[in-house]
């Protein structure tokens, strides 16, 4: 039952609310000639992606290792796609659920800093937006799967408390419409980044500024994120990469033409050099100092 709640809110309500926007586009004038696209944007956006993603995969695992380091008995390892940990303790249960905690709270910092306008470049903006992205969307499908699978993460952290499947089902359900809610609640924020009225002045424009900007390069920023993640099972390399990006690209995407009276303010996304020496210096981090493992005891 989970399963289908999880894809009628994932899936089938961006379709419904995309076909309605397909009705409403349909009825208004075109989308203007300087609202072309531009493939710069998408490329500087994927790669602030992949930066974003990947530093809260690492605030994920580096405060799943932290409260492990600090409990006896528990010797944790810090890697770059994973965290693991030699001897026991019944908190060990518990602190598998402080790494969703830790990227939740940077998102929900992000989103409002986002929310306020902040920062005022364009393109820290963005990053802001992405950190926020990330952040919430890699935490709140984690509660969906700790209720699914009690050997997951989150899902220890359940068994920990002693969650009831009616509780566990409940919190799942809650994390899904909060995914909704923070996909929604990005959309302004996204095409206030517009340089020119006219990109985001009818329901077609928005939502082709919202693929040029959010969905294109979350999809391309998702495929980028998978070298970071190398050497491990092909499902665990791929699927958390997809659980992120996926929905709320699906949900901004969907929702973009409902959003009125954008008030924007964003320059043109020009500088491509220091996303992708940013991208390419952390991937060197998470493969040369990670990948080996770092023992935090």
């Amino acid at each position: 039952m989970l399963l289908i709640v999880t894809a009628l809110i994932l899936l089938a309500g961006p379709a419904l609310m995309a076909l309605a926007g397909w009705r409403v586009s349909s009825s208004k004038p075109a989308v203007a000639a300087s609202s072309r696209w531009r493939w710069r944007t998408v490329a500087v956006s994927a790669l602030l992606y992949t930066v974003a993603f990947n530093l809260t995969f690492f605030v994920q695992e580096l405060f799943l290792v932290v409260p492990k380091a600090l409990t006896p008995g528990l010797q944790p390892t810090l890697f770059h796609n994973n965290h693991g940990w030699t001897g026991a303790n019944p908190l060990a249960s518990l602190f598998q659920g402080t790494g969703a905690l830790a990227t939740a709270l940077v998102g929900i910092a992000c989103l409002i800093a986002v929310r306020a306008g902040r920062p005022r470049a364009t393109a820290w903006r963005l990053f802001a937006l992405w950190m926020a992205y990330c952040g919430l969307l890699m935490a709140l499908p984690q509660v969906v799967i700790g209720a699914l699978s009690t050997g997951s993460d989150v899902g220890m952290a359940m068994v920990y408390f002693g969650l009831s499947p009616a509780t566990k089902t409940v919190a799942a359900v809650l994390a899904l419409l909060a995914i909704v809610a923070v996909a929604l609640a990005l959309l302004r924020p996204a095409l206030e980044l517009a340089d020119d009225p006219a990109a985001v002045a009818t329901p077609g424009a928005r939502t082709r500024f919202v693929a040029q900007t959010i969905a294109l390069p979350t999809l391309v920023g998702t495929a980028l994120v998978i070298p970071f993640r190398v050497p491990r099972e092909a499902l665990e390399v791929v699927l958390l990469p997809l659980l992120v990006g996926v929905p709320g690209a699906l949900w901004m995407l969907a929702g973009a033409w409902r959003v009125r009276d954008v008030r924007v303010g964003g320059t043109r996304l020009r500088a491509i050099a220091a996303p992708l020496l940013s991208a390419a210096a952390l991937l060197l981090v998470f493969q040369l100092v990670l990948r080996p493992g770092i023992a935090f005891y």
